[in-house]
């Protein structure tokens, strides 16, 4: 980047001797007084006439007496440019290499003061790079012992040693700082982030190969179930005027409680749910005939959920035997289970459905009755639902924008927000 430093009083002074012995030009002695007088009040005379009537003149002025050290350094290449100063004799003054000095005058010319003095950012940071932050979080998403790791929870020598494994070399410096500026941290990281499943590469890859292959006659379903929640006032944060202070009791009478069952076709992003009681094997089963109902027309379905003892059931999949059965020559699509690893809600998509809810229409409520927070809920997905259908888009934008996480698998995202669960 070349030398930071402004000339010292008494290199100047040795500046000016050596132009006085030279008789440099009126401009070189012009620009050369300016040098000595940089720990001086200046004056807009001081300056070059091409630079008088310039709308950057203040700030320029202001670099030149109070600017850090690169500030002024870049603040003296445009003066003296525009002093018709000889490059090499701007240089060797300057105590500037000529690249540097090249580039500030280019930057002054193209977007002036406000481009010169910017700081600069590395456009080659890595931890800026989309491939390094994918590879960091699809290691985070594993055990460690898929690596080799004899540990359960990840620590930072260790990302360090597994990045280098996958090709994606990067220090702690880096994957620190791309984990933070995500948002986790390293507490968030052993309850959340973590899969302990030894088949989590394998239940991956196959819920991939399908989504690549998914036909427009098959649809693919995301499941599981949000609550139970309480009705009554909850916190969150809100608009509120000065001096005003919001509360909500720390004790509440319960106006009921709530559980909302429901999946999300990927390929039509569309909401199918429902209202349950409990969560168990027969709301399962309730779910398997509803979307059986609504999507009659297909082929095959294929349903993902957690590791959830109802979504595994022994009854519920000898119900999905016996549709599969009855349903062969065309009565009905054909099921199929593609489970999630365990512990792996941060693969789940409805999880990033429900939190866009959560955080629209349940958090900093206070609903009256299970009703009206049923209307709200209602009302919720019917909007949704209806602007998917009016402009078709798969499962993987920001969906609604409230989602905090592309509803899409991959193993960087963490779709379930704890915050708003």
């Amino acid at each position: 980047m070349g030398c930071t430093s402004v000339p010292a009083a008494s290199t100047i002074t040795a500046i000016l001797a050596r132009h006085n012995q030279l008789k440099g030009s009126p401009a070189q002695s012009k620009f050369l007084s300016l040098l000595g007088q940089l720990h001086t009040p200046l004056s807009r005379e001081d300056l070059p006439t091409s630079l008088q009537g310039h709308p950057d003149l203040a700030v320029l002025l202001e670099k030149l007496e109070k600017g850090r050290p690169i500030e002024r350094l870049r603040a003296l290449a445009v003066v003296a440019s525009r002093s018709g100063l000889r490059t090499s004799v701007a240089c060797r003054s300057l105590k500037q290499c000529r690249s540097s000095y090249a580039r500030s005058i280019r930057l002054f010319e193209d977007g002036g003061a406000e481009r010169l003095f910017a700081r600069r950012i590395n456009p080659h940071r890595k931890f800026d790079s989309e491939q390094v932050k994918q590879a960091v979080f699809n290691i985070l998403h594993q055990p460690p012992g898929n690596f080799g790791i004899n540990r359960t929870t990840w620590k930072m020598a260790d990302l360090v040693r597994a990045m280098n494994e996958t090709g994606q070399p990067a220090c702690e410096e880096v994957i620190r700082a791309i984990v933070k500026r995500a948002g986790y941290r390293w507490r968030k990281a052993r309850i959340v982030l973590t899969s302990n499943d030894p088949e989590f590469s394998h239940k991956l890859h196959r819920i991939r190969s399908i989504l690549a292959d998914l036909k427009t006659d098959e649809a693919f379903f995301s499941i599981d179930e949000f609550g139970p929640f309480a009705v009554k006032a909850q916190p969150g944060r809100m608009l509120i005027g000065p001096g005003e202070q919001h509360y909500v009791p720390q004790w509440q009478q319960s106006r009921g409680s709530i559980i909302v069952t429901a999946a999300i076709e990927l390929s039509s992003n569309q909401v199918t749910y429902f209202y349950s009681l409990k969560k168990n094997t027969d709301e399962m089963i309730r779910m398997l005939d509803a979307l059986v109902a609504e999507y009659r027309g297909r082929t095959k379905l294929y349903l993902s959920w957690d590791a959830a003892s109802w979504h595994v059931s022994k009854r519920l999949f000898e119900r999905i035997d016996a549709h599969n059965a009855s349903s062969i020559g065309g009565n009905g699509p054909q099921i199929e289970t593609a489970p999630l690893p365990a512990r792996a809600q941060f693969l789940n998509v409805i999880e990033s459905i429900f939190s866009g809810m959560a955080r629209a229409i349940i958090h900093n409520s206070n609903y009256g009755s299970v009703d009206e927070a049923r209307a709200a809920i209602d009302r919720y997905f019917c909007e949704r639902n209806a602007q998917f259908k009016s402009t078709p888009r798969r499962a993987g934008g920001k969906l609604w924008g409230k989602e905090r996480e592309p509803a899409e698998f991959s193993p960087s995202n963490n779709c379930k927000d704890p915050r708003f669960g």
